[in-house]
This record gives structure tokens, sequence and C-alpha cells, in this order.
């Protein structure tokens, strides 16, 4: 039987193999953040409006989330190592023609490839980096990958925002170029192939057209909801009819199939299944809604430029990266799963009971100290999750993995949606509270006082105008105020939903604990 990777390398060449891996990863998980920030810079160079725009995130989210699903295959019939540097390069290539383009469907085909070469970069560097570190340390292996992927979404909208404000929007892009050349370069003279010796497989066409189908389909439908109105659009209930079908005729398709597309009796790991329903839940639809949020309250509602707001959020994102190598030695040292109820306590408390108390008359640097907490939670989820989620795979590691990375985006693309809708709905229903409790004479005083101020210098017509226009933008600032407390409150309400599956790993050691005595 041959040897694992792990005994066959030095520390200083795992130290190296670490290095070229989460360069290539950090890339890419920073792409999926940074360029929400440049969004209003990039609609008059490529002639469109912001919706045409939106076109440019959701087709990297549907070409990354369409070939994660390819991990496993991947892996059986080329290897982790080719994959990893021909993702790297392709990322790289998109990355330059990205910063060249100049319309907008050059633009979303440049993201679309760029999502490509995304994908083969997750689908292979976790796996890489688990499989050359010895079972004693791949909680620390986790937590330096949980690192990258919890900290480059926090730094996006600081990184965003100085390359917007003191360079062009188009070296969002262009920064990439460098370092992924030289991870390609690295890759080949000095990443080991990591993968088992598997016979290589057919790929089940039938399978992988439906639940890409089903991908496609799915993440234009969250992408695109708010801006059609949901179900009142034809489009949206197409969409949501075809999600649907392709995902039955996949099950179907599955079921029937001799070599199915993706192997189920993976989840029969309690392991694997709470670490991906953690990932899906807590991660997609809780984490990612607040990823989401705290931007724009910083920006929307604080009034912050671009990069003043990542600033803000530079506390946070240090006590992510601070944590995450925290947590995996305590992975290592006590058990991922007792640092996964620590992760998620603290995470729930930093989202029910900090986070709905900001608003606006919140001190901006009281507001950045009161994400702390928050950032420690998020560094300490990653690495016990992941860790608890591989461990004990083996072969199937690489579809852990895709899996994984493919809840990530399902997951987060629910719950940006979520976070969108909550937060109109909120802000909408609480301006019209206020219009409807609020006391007439109260009112009229009050706009009479505005209106003797402005007479002080503008005609009668022109201070009226402008004293109503003040009063409705008092209304809309303290509705949109507390719109960010219910949408940060609702975000917490769907952590504790994605916590509910620790439960399983306490009532399994109840249950240990019981039948020893």
């Amino acid at each position: 039987m041959e040897a694992p990777i792990y005994q066959k390398i030095s520390s200083l060449e795992r130290g190296v193999i670490t290095v070229i891996v989460m360069v290539g990863a950090f890339m890419a998980i920073l792409d999926t953040t940074i360029v929400d920030i440049i969004v209003p810079k990039i609609t008059a160079p490529l002639q469109t409006d912001y919706y045409g725009v939106q076109w440019v995130i959701t087709a990297y989210m549907m070409a990354s989330a369409t070939m994660l699903i390819l991990a496993e295959w991947l892996d059986k019939n080329f290897g982790l190592r080719k994959i990893y540097i021909l993702g790297v390069a392709v990322f790289t290539l998109a990355s330059f023609w990205c910063g060249v383009s100049s319309s907008l469907e050059e633009m979303i085909t440049a993201r679309a490839l760029q999502g490509v070469g995304e994908a083969f970069i997750m689908a292979t560097s976790q796996t890489i980096l688990f499989s050359v570190y010895p079972p004693e340390k791949k909680g620390i292996a986790m937590g330096i990958f949980g690192l990258g992927v919890s900290f480059a979404p926090s730094i996006g909208p600081t990184l965003g925002g100085y390359i917007t404000e003191y360079l062009d929007w188009r070296w969002v892009f262009f920064i990439n170029v460098p370092f992924g050349i030289l991870t390609v370069i690295s890759a080949i003279f000095f990443l080991p192939e990591t993968s088992l010796k598997r016979a290589k497989e057919s790929l089940n066409f039938i399978s992988f057209g439906l639940l890409s189908t089903f991908t496609i389909s799915t993440l234009i439908l969250l992408s695109k909801g708010q801006q059609y109105g949901w179900f009142n659009s034809d489009l949206i209930v197409y969409l949501f009819i075809i999600s649907i079908f392709a995902l039955l005729l996949y099950l179907l398709s599955e079921l029937i199939s001799k070599k199915p597309l993706i192997d189920f009796s993976i989840f029969k790991d309690k392991n694997f299944f709470v670490g991906f329903s953690v990932y899906f839940l807590l991660l997609g639809f809780s984490m990612y809604q607040l990823f989401y949020l705290i931007p724009i309250y910083f920006e929307n509602l604080k009034q912050l430029s671009t990069l003043e707001a990542g600033i803000h959020i530079l506390g946070m994102a240090f006590f992510i990266a601070l944590f995450s190598p925290i947590a995996g030695l305590l992975s290592d040292k006590i058990g991922e799963k007792y640092v996964l109820y620590m992760a998620g306590i603290l995470y729930i408390f930093s989202a029910l009971v900090i986070l709905p108390s900001l608003d606006y008359f919140t001190p901006s640097l009281k507001g950045a100290l009161m994400l702390i907490p928050l950032g420690t939670s998020m560094g300490m989820f990653f690495a016990p999750a992941t860790t608890l989620a591989l461990r004990n795979l083996g072969e199937k590691t690489s579809l852990g993995t895709g899996l994984l990375h493919y809840s990530r985006f399902i997951g987060g693309s629910f719950g940006t949606a979520i976070a969108t809708n909550n937060l109109y709905k909120y802000s909408y229903e609480h301006f019209d509270g206020i219009t409807q409790m609020q006391e007439t004479g109260f009112i009229s005083q009050k706009l009479a006082e505005f209106k003797a101020m402005f007479l002080q210098s503008f005609d009668m017509e022109k201070a009226e105008k402008l004293s109503n226009a003040l009063l409705y933008k008092l209304q809309s600032l303290y509705a949109l105020s507390w719109s960010f407390q219910d949408t940060f409150f609702i975000a917490g309400l769907w952590g504790v939903l994605g916590a509910l599956p620790l439960l399983i790993l306490v009532y399994l050691d109840v249950k240990a604990k019981l039948f020893r005595r």
C-alpha cells in the first residue's frame, strides 16, 4: 500500500505547498466580494445600467457553482495538481480579460471564464491542503484555509475601496495577474500530485446537465428576483418551475443511473452531514447575509465612503484572520466539534444581540468595535466545520470539498437574496408606519420651523419644497435605520436554524457517554 503524501514530504515542502495553494484560493474567494464594490464605477465604461452590471456578478456565480459539481470527477480523471494549475491559469487569463473588457458582453464572458477558474481552484486547493497534513494537524490545515475563505470576503470592501479610489477599477482584476503567474510557475515546480490512484470514470452528462440547469436557474432567480418583483414576474415564475423540475429530474436520473454523478452515500457519515448542513445554513443563509449587509450599513446608512466603510470593517477582518488558525489548533487539541460549539454560541449572540443594536446614531468607531465578536466567531467557524466534514472521508474528500463549496454558493445566494428582500421590505414597512402614526400637529410645527430656517436663504416656494424634502429624508433615515436592525436580527435567526444540526453531535456525545456508563 502506497504511503500517504504527508509522510513523503518535509515540513519545508509542506509550508511551500501551503503558500502555493493559499495564494490561489485567496485570489478566488476575494473576487467573489471585491467586484461588488466596483459596480457603480463600471456602468459607464461598459455602457450599461446597474441591472446590466449585475450579470457580471451572476455569470461568475453560475459558472463557478456549476463546475464545482465536477470536483470528484476531475480529481479521478486528471488529478488535483493538474486541475489546480489549470484553474489558476484560467483565472489569471480571465482576470486580464476582465481588466481590458470594453463592453458588457465581453465582461460577462470573461467573468464566466473566471468563475470556471475559481471552481477548479476551490475544488482542488482545500483537498490538496487537507492531504499534505497528517491526521493530528488536519485542524490547523483547515484553520489556514479558513483564514483565506473567511478573511478574503471581509477584506474585499477595504481593498476594493482603496483600488477604486486611488487607482482604477480595472486594477481590481489586473492585480490578480502577477500573483496568478507566480502561482502557476511555483505550482509547476513545487506542487506534488496528491490524488490517490483511482480508475478513470466517464461523466454522467444527463445528471450533470440537469443539476447545472437547476443551479443556473436558481442563481438567476435569486439574483434577479428583487429587480423583477419576485413571483409577480413571469420570468421568475418560469425560472422557479424550471429549477424545481430540473431538480426532480436530476434526482430521478441519479436513482436509475448505474454511475450517478454524486455518491450520496457520503451523507451517511454523520460528521459530513452535520458539516455540510452547517455550511449550507449557518454560513450560506446567515453569515452571507451579514457579509452583504455590513458594508451597506456603513455606506448607505452611516454615509461613509467605500474606502472608509472598508476601513471600519478591517477590525472584524483582522479577528477573522487571527482566530482561524487558533481555531484550527484548538480543533486538533480538544476536537473540532467543541470549537464549533463555541463558535456557534458566540456567533448567535453577536448576530441576535449585538448587531441589531446598530443604528444610525451608533458612532462609526463604536460600530466597528461591535463587529469584533462577530469576526471572532466567524474566524472560529471555518476550521472546525471543514475539519469535521472532511476528516473521515478518505477517497471521497474531493467530493466532500466540492459539495461544501457548492452549498456555500447556493446557500450564500439564498442568504443575499433574503437580506436584500428584508432590507427593502422592512424599510417600506417602517416608512409607512412613520407616516401613519405621526402626530399631524407636531409635524406641522416642525415643517413651519424648517420653512422659517430656509426662508433666510430662499423664496417661499423653494423653502416649502426643501422643508418637505427634509422631513421625507428624516423619515427615510429612521425607516432605513430600523430596517437594518430588523434585517440583522432575521439573519441571526437564520443562524439559530443553521446551528441546529450541531444538536446531532450533542445527542451523539450524550448517547456515547450514557452507553459507556
